[in-house]
């Protein structure tokens, strides 16, 4: 008897099972790497504290399981610091202590290396778990100085899109960059338009890892008249339509009413029964915060206003800048113990 050709997909479910099992292998493996990093740089800090061995046994020591375990890789006399140091960093720190050993070991040392703050580490730590930045997306995070613009410039969200959707300052960003695109210094909405459509992945990387591409120029009919909404996503934490807006000049108040609207039609004729309402983004080439404060202060949409940024900022600058911001903050805390 002839065993009936079984169609390809109805093997998936085992597919599916084996790739799992591939990637917490493979996670496993890096968790025990790290363990056994920290281990060797707790060892090697507490020889030295104790003033049992001093930095030139490291050197020793490297010699000494080159010589003893053939085939080891990555305990090199400077690999065997950075161990220390990597120990030294975060064992007193109950909180991200823990999330370090769900990173490569690449993707440590460029959070330890690139980091000047332990918020900063922590932020990068974070934030690379939840979006799970390879290392290139990673080092560009650190070039576009993301932590000092999210410390200094948060995202700009009405309040009724704080009070529907409590997360969207965690989710959306006051600015994206879009280097990628290589853009023309006089260029159109076209231009940004399509260019965003042809690096689509790298968008989405900017955006985040929740969100996912709907359509471009997406079609919604009110009153027997056709619109079409530039860019639609949907982001999967918070579980709602995301209209995206483009504008190559400044953010103008007016631009508010035509969002709004595009939020209102979706609500109405696209979200599903169990979405939560739609959230929309103004990005524009520049923005007075002045006038979108006070633009989004009455603004009845759940809405944010935010820029795009075709070059990578000058990250010395913003580093000065979050210098004066902590510096300031520490001085107001000290006027208020003295109160």
């Amino acid at each position: 008897m002839t065993t009936p050709l079984i169609p390809q997909d109805d093997f998936a479910a085992i597919t599916q099972l084996i790739a799992a099992a591939k990637q917490r292998a493979v996670q496993s493996v890096n968790t025990t790497l790290i363990e056994l990093y920290w281990q060797v740089g707790q060892t090697i800090s507490r020889k030295i504290a104790q003033a049992e061995w001093g930095d030139g046994v490291v050197a020793q020591l490297a010699v000494h399981l080159a010589r003893t375990q053939p085939g080891l890789r990555g305990f090199t006399r400077s690999n065997l610091f950075r161990m220390r140091k990597f120990y030294e960093t975060y064992q007193g720190d109950v909180i991200v202590a823990p999330l370090v050993r769900q990173l490569p070991w690449t993707h440590n040392l460029i959070i330890l290396n690139q980091s000047k703050r332990p918020e900063e580490r922590e932020f990068y730590v974070r934030l690379t778990i939840r979006e799970q930045w390879g290392r290139r997306e990673l080092e560009r995070q650190f070039k576009a100085a993301l932590f000092e613009r999210t410390v200094l410039n948060p995202p700009k969200v009405s309040p009724l899109a704080s009070q529907i959707h409590p997360d969207a300052l965690s989710v959306f960003k006051d600015s994206y960059l879009v280097e990628f695109l290589d853009l023309a210094q006089g260029h159109a909405e076209a231009d940004l338009h399509q260019g965003l459509l042809s690096k689509l992945r790298n968008f989405l990387i900017e955006l985040g890892r929740d969100f996912c591409f709907v359509g471009s120029e997406y079609p919604l009919q009110v009153g027997g008249r056709d619109f079409a909404l530039d860019l639609l996503f949907f982001h999967r934490g918070l579980n709602c339509l995301v209209a995206i807006e483009l504008k190559v000049g400044r953010f103008e108040p007016e631009y508010l009413g035509k969002l709004g609207f595009y939020l209102e039609a979706l609500d109405r004729e696209v979200k599903k029964t169990h979405e939560q309402p739609a959230i929309g983004v103004l990005l524009c080439a520049s923005k007075d915060d002045e006038v979108v404060e006070y633009a989004l202060s009455r603004s009845l949409s759940p809405a944010l206003i935010a820029e795009y940024q075709t070059q990578l900022p000058d990250k010395a600058l913003l580093q000065a800048k979050l210098h004066e911001f902590y510096l300031q903050n520490a001085q107001d805390d000290n006027s208020g113990d003295e109160a």
